[in-house]
Formats: C-alpha cells, structure tokens, sequence
C-alpha cells in the first residue's frame, strides 16, 4: 500500500522506488551517509538543547536570587499604605512587562549579551570578553 501511494507522484515508478530502496540497502556508503547525516542533525538538536537547558538554569538562578534578595530586604508595609502600594505595584508591574516585551522583540536582549562559558568553572562572562 505505501508503494502503491508512493508511485502516485508524477515520473515515480514502483521499479524506480525499489531500485533505489535496494540500493540503499546493499550500498553501504548510502547508508553511512544518511546515518552521518541523521547524526549531525542529532548533534545540532543536542546542541540547541544544551542551550535551552543552559538558559534555563541562568533564568531559575537569577529568579531565585532575587527572590531571596527581596524577601530578605523588604520591610513590611503599614496596613493604611497597603492599597497605595499594592496599586503602585500594579503600574510598576505592567511597565515592566512592557519592557520585557520590547526587549525580547528588540534587537538589544540581555540573552544576546551574556553567555556561559564553556569552561568548567561555569563563570558568566560578557559578549566578548573571556
């Protein structure tokens, strides 16, 4: 049946599609040569990934040091200036997240400025600069 459907595009045999097919499989550099290049797209993956991984534990270290920072330095607020500060969280709380929409749109993102050296000792260090 995948034959069949196979050999339904224009100038495509059922012969020509097993020829090839037997080839393939009796030609063992074919095979090395697909195997090589299904291996380099699995390297570039593996690499794309690191990445994401990487960037992803810069992001969960970052949040987490704030975090800490925050709630180790802030004071508690009077209960009669809550209201005030809660609405001026609120404002300062969508300035920022129009910030970090224009700065992942933009062109001059904080991710494109610092990478992770490949070095074991993990340093951050700035574009550039080793």
């Amino acid at each position: 049946a995948d034959l069949d459907n196979a050999a339904q595009a224009p100038r495509v045999t059922q012969s020509a599609i097993v020829e090839d097919a037997l080839r393939c499989y009796f030609d063992p550099d074919a095979k090395a040569g697909r195997e090589a290049a299904i291996l380099k797209r699995l390297d570039a993956i593996d690499l794309r990934q690191s990445a994401v991984e990487r960037d992803a534990a810069i992001i969960l270290e970052t949040l987490g040091q704030y975090v800490l920072y925050w709630l180790t330095r802030t004071e508690p607020l009077p209960d009669g200036e809550r209201d005030i500060a809660h609405n001026l969280g609120r404002k300062r709380f969508d300035y920022f997240i129009e910030q970090v929409a224009g700065k992942i749109t933009g062109d001059d993102r904080l991710s494109a400025r610092v990478r992770l050296d490949a070095a074991s000792d993990g340093a951050v260090w700035p574009r550039g600069k080793k």
